[in-house]
């Protein structure tokens, strides 16, 4: 929870911890909430249980990282994952996925969520972490419309349409890197994102 200056309030009865296999309930509660939150906007990626519950269980591999906030009763509030890039020698990491209950949304539970998956990365010896943001919504003014040619001028003036979470990861020190225009189908890019762990001496 956020108090009144927007800090977020370490009093409040919630932990992050490991997401294990072993603990089923919160399992099942992580592909709940990522096939719940996600049908919105991108009912393609998750479009069953089955699917989420895939996802979840790859974020179990070997070079993975998953996370979940909880509260004193075992809700699960929020989720993140990341997974190291084998070709960059476990120095990139990319966040994939976060995921926050609706109703703590906007509370900075997703800000706490990504700073606890940059500790671990930097414990593991990571120097970034990098993510791709699909539109394919026309939630920015990068959606819907033909990238080619001037794509850097396109990414200069990106502007926000509809709650497009891009703007959460430039408040949390991500910066937009680029993107892959047609990703997703014809004016459908995939916006990429990084941030550089700060502290890991890379």
């Amino acid at each position: 929870m956020v108090d009144s200056k927007g800090e977020w309030r370490t009093d409040v009865d919630m932990q992050i911890i490991d997401l294990l296999p072993e603990n089923e309930d919160a399992v099942r509660q992580a592909a709940t909430l990522l096939f719940e939150v996600f049908k919105e906007h991108h009912p393609k990626a998750w479009p069953t249980m089955e699917t989420a519950m895939e996802e979840v269980k790859e974020t179990f591999g070997e070079n993975r990282i998953s996370r979940v906030a909880v509260d004193s009763e075992g809700l699960l509030l929020g989720w993140i994952a990341g997974s190291g890039a084998e070709h960059y020698q476990g120095k990139a990491w990319e966040l994939h996925p976060l995921v926050v209950r609706p109703e703590w949304q906007g509370r900075g539970l997703g800000s706490v969520l990504v700073a606890d998956l940059e500790d671990k990365v930097r414990q593991r010896g990571g120097c970034v972490i990098w993510l791709g943001t699909d539109d394919e919504n026309n939630q920015t003014t990068l959606g819907g419309v033909d990238l080619y040619p001037n794509i850097l001028e396109r990414l200069a003036n990106i502007r926000n349409l509809n709650r497009h979470p891009y703007e959460f990861y430039l408040k949390v020190g991500f910066s937009i890197v680029g993107a892959l225009p047609d990703a997703n189908g014809p004016g459908k890019p995939d916006i990429f994102m990084a941030k550089r762990v700060e502290g890991s001496g890379g």
